[in-house]
């Protein structure tokens, strides 16, 4: 397991520039709560009640995107989760963020702009080229201690999330803990039983990837998503192509092909492919059709079928670990929510241990009414998670193990 600095070996009453990771939906400019206000919450009301004055950097979106606005509304947003006020100045290291920062008092809480509207912060460059940006140059002086809690932006090098831990004492905020020990476990614990995962998604790349290097430790795949597909077209059914103005499957077939047929070849009694697939019919309902029976390819399939789920659910049932990466359909519409919420339930009545992760898969748990305490772990996280699952080295968590380690 890592082995970094928490928040239990932080002296109280520091100056603490703390690094969350807040970025949301936007829908017509209006930033929308989520789950990853609440469990930062935890971590900055953790520090206030410390007599810290706390200073967050976060980003949200990307330059050039619709959603790379300020981080204003984010302020507030948090501030309903802290339930204490939430300070926001339009600067990140100039002259009003450093007022700001110096006129902060014990106990409360100042959010910076967006640190990507910061030319130092995005270009991947090692962690000790951005320790010596003006960025970090520049803030760090003003601090006592860094704080890392934005894990689901742990695998990437960016000036805000590994050139300050060189610069100063850092340590991992609750979220940073938690989800490293949850998405860590595939990779680091020894289960005495059965080991599922059930791998979805429209991001084929990544769940076959996953599966080709975690396969000695899974006993079975569940698949579904746009990987069922492809994995059924190496089977060679008539499904996994485009259709219409449809452009999810011919590329990721393209580039995973030789893996797909690879992992078949090596791991046919593991991998569990859909048996039958929903789509919507000539009346705008939900429709399914057995694999077999599919002839051609003429319209998109949006989930798994009954018959699969009922055939996933008993192996989820006999498992002592179920680990869960992307979705078995298009959950957000009603219609073709039964794989993905067929699945979670059966996960929820086990008695496992479970992760469920993969970017938007967590709403789903929200969405229908399922009870997050039903399973071990819900994480926020994409990429870092991809990157836990297959024990890849993770430049964040890195750069916390080092300064742990120097001091």
């Amino acid at each position: 397991m890592a082995s970094f600095n928490t928040l239990d070996d932080l002296d109280a009453e520091q100056r603490v520039l703390v690094r969350l990771d807040l970025n949301s939906p936007v829908e017509d400019g209006e930033v929308q709560d989520n789950r990853r206000f609440e469990r930062h919450a935890s971590t900055v009301s953790e520090l206030v009640d410390h007599n810290h004055r706390v200073v967050l950097m976060a980003h949200q979106g990307r330059p050039g995107d619709d959603d790379f606005v300020s981080l204003e509304q984010h302020a507030d947003i948090l501030a309903g989760h802290v339930g204490t006020d939430v300070q926001f100045v339009a600067d990140t290291y100039g002259d009003e963020a450093m007022a700001a920062i110096d006129a902060l008092e014990p106990g409360e809480i100042l959010l910076l702009e967006n640190v990507r509207m910061v030319d130092d912060e995005l270009p991947e460059e090692s962690p000790v080229e951005k320790s010596e940006t003006e960025f970090v140059q520049t803030l760090a002086p003003k601090f006592d201690a860094y704080v890392n809690d934005a894990y689901s932006a742990a695998h990437r090098r960016h000036a805000s999330l590994v050139g300050f831990p060189l610069v100063l004492p850092a340590y991992a905020g609750r979220v940073m803990e938690t989800e490293y020990e949850a998405n860590s476990s595939i990779a680091t614990r020894e289960f005495d039983g059965q080991v599922t995962m059930v791998v979805g998604g429209t991001k084929a790349t990544d769940v076959i990837g996953v599966m080709d290097a975690i396969g000695e430790k899974v006993d079975q795949f569940l698949v579904g998503g746009i990987a069922g597909e492809l994995f059924l077209r190496a089977e060679g059914y008539p499904v996994g192509t485009d259709v219409g103005d449809m452009d999810l499957f011919d590329e990721q077939w393209e580039n995973n092909q030789d893996v797909i047929e690879d992992v078949l070849d090596r791991r046919a009694d593991q991998v569990r492919l859909p048996v039958d697939l929903a789509y919507e019919n000539d009346d705008g309902d939900r429709a399914e059709v057995s694999v077999e029976r599919i002839d051609e390819k003429e319209t998109g399939y949006l989930d798994v079928g009954t018959e699969t789920v009922e055939g996933y659910a008993p192996t989820v049932h006999e498992s002592e670990a179920v680990f869960v990466k992307g979705a078995l359909g298009m959950f957000e519409d009603e219609r073709f929510a039964d794989g993905t919420v067929g699945v979670l339930e059966a996960i929820a009545e086990t008695d496992c241990f479970s992760v469920v992760g993969g970017g938007d898969t967590s709403r789903a748990i929200e969405m229908y009414g399922l009870d997050e305490d039903d399973f071990s772990h819900v994480s926020i996280a994409g990429g870092a998670y991809i990157r836990a699952l297959t024990g890849e080295p993770l430049p964040v968590v890195e750069v916390l193990e080092q300064q742990a380690k120097e001091n």
